[in-house]
Order: structure tokens, then C-alpha cells, then sequence
């Protein structure tokens, strides 16, 4: 059964699980009838959909998800990203998150996270920003460097904001995807300067389609750009004229 998309997902699962909060008052629009419905601050569960089945699917997403303030200060987190943010979760609630993740900008100032010069650019704030004040969900990409085991570590991570409202609070659902594997391909692989033909991890040349095709299952349909067009028209009419 699928119910709504990625986004209401999570905004739904996040209200649920906020530690220490009630559950909320009013049954969201994408929910069907029958899963769930909450009478005052009761939750009243059908086939076994409860909370505890909300913190488990939570905490089964494979990415990095946060519940965060407009500051950034991490109010919930979810397994994947306990796995990078050692310590007691009273070191991480409350806390803003280039602080717990060690950012390397995070030290450059005795503020912390956010108010080092870099801050303005950051991607991870400027996200959850832009999705508080418009009301929507934000999706950019960016190059994250923290500090982990004392080894300074570069991410390329796609950074989903998404914003909801719980208990009068404006809080967001912060999403990390670490899409390193993708970026290093993109940066990395070998192309015939000739017939631009692609070299994979074995040594072997193919077309890009069928490079593309193996390593990643996509699959590519077919166009030609307006350059070529021309080229191509020109010499249908240049082998016409030779037939006159």
C-alpha cells in the first residue's frame, strides 16, 4: 500500500515519533481511512499501525533524517544518523547540527554552526530556511566536510528540507543522502576522446548507453539536438544534389 508521497511520508512519521511529544491532534489528508485516526490526543491504531511501527520504518530509512528547528538545532534523529553522531542524545537534541556532525566550519568561530563566515553558503541552512519560509520542500546538492575519527571526510550529499507544523511549532524534516558513488563517477570516468567510448573498472570500452546501462540499469531514449539536426539535413540535401 503506498500512501503519499516521499515528503507527507516522513513529515507524518516525524510528527509521530518527536520524543517526549504528544501525537497529533488532527489525522492527515494523505492517510487513508482505516490506517489510523486520532481522536484528541489518543491514538487510536488499526492492523497494528502504531507508533512503534512509525519509529521502526523511521529509523529503517537508509539515509541520514533529522527533525530540525529553524536554527538547525537537531530536535529527533533516526538510527542511520545515531551511527555518525556518537555520544548521549543529550550531546544532540537541542544541539545544532554542524556542531554534533563536526563540521570543519562549525570550529572556525567560538559560536559554532551557523555563525562562521562560510554559514551564509551553507547548503544544509540555506535549505532549511528557504523551506520554512516557503513552505516547501527544497532538494540541492552540496559537498559536505566533517570531521570523523579525527580523518577530515568529504560527502557529495542531496539535501531534502521539508517543512511541517507540530504542537504550534515550525519545525523541518532534514534528509541527508550521501550520493558520493554518484559524484565520483560523474568526476571519474575515462572517455575516448575518439569515438567517446567509456572505460569501466575491467578495462573494457563501451558505447555510453550500454556503459550507463550495466553500471546504473538506465536506460537512455534517443533524439537528435539541433546542431545535428542541420548537419544531418545538410547532407541529405548535399547527396540529393548529386542525383540531380
Amino acid at each position: 500500500m503506498r500512501w503519499g508521497g516521499f515528503d507527507q511520508q516522513c513529515s507524518f512519521i516525524s510528527t509521530c515519533i518527536v520524543r517526549g511529544q504528544n501525537i497529533p491532534t488532527k489525522e492527515p489528508e494523505f492517510l487513508p481511512a482505516g490506517i489510523l485516526s486520532v481522536r484528541g490526543k489518543k491514538m487510536v491504531t488499526h492492523n497494528n499501525f502504531n507508533a512503534e511501527m512509525l519509529r521502526s520504518v523511521f529509523d529503517s530509512l537508509p539515509s541520514l533524517v533529522f527533525v530540525v528547528d529553524e536554527d538547525v538545532r537537531i530536535q529527533e534523529y533516526n538510527a542511520v544518523a545515531a551511527g555518525i553522531m556518537p555520544g548521549e542524545q543529550a550531546a544532540i537534541i537541542k544541539h545544532r547540527g554542524g556542531d554534533v556532525m563536526h563540521c570543519i566550519h562549525s570550529t572556525e568561530v567560538p559560536e559554532g554552526c551557523g555563525r562562521a563566515p562560510y554559514c551564509k553558503d551553507c547548503v544544509i541552512r540555506n535549505s532549511v530556511n528557504e523551506a520554512f519560509q516557503g513552505s516547501r520542500a527544497v532538494r540541492r546538492r552540496t559537498k559536505l566536510e566533517i570531521i570523523k575519527d579525527k580523518k577530515h571526510l568529504e560527502i557529495y550529499a542531496l539535501i531534502t528540507a521539508s517543512p511541517f507544523t507540530y504542537d504550534d511549532r515550525q519545525l523541518a524534516l532534514l534528509v541527508i543522502e550521501d550520493i558520493s558513488e554518484i559524484a565520483e563517477l560523474r568526476r571519474m570516468i575515462p572517455i575516448c576522446s575518439v569515438c567517446r567510448k567509456l572505460r569501466d573498472d575491467e578495462d573494457s570500452w563501451s558505447r555510453v548507453e550500454t556503459y550507463f546501462k550495466k553500471q546504473w540499469d538506465v536506460d537512455f531514449s534517443h533524439a537528435i539536438c539541433p546542431d545535428c539536426y542541420k548537419i544531418e539535413v545538410a547532407k541529405i540535401e548535399g547527396n540529393s544534389r548529386k542525383f540531380v
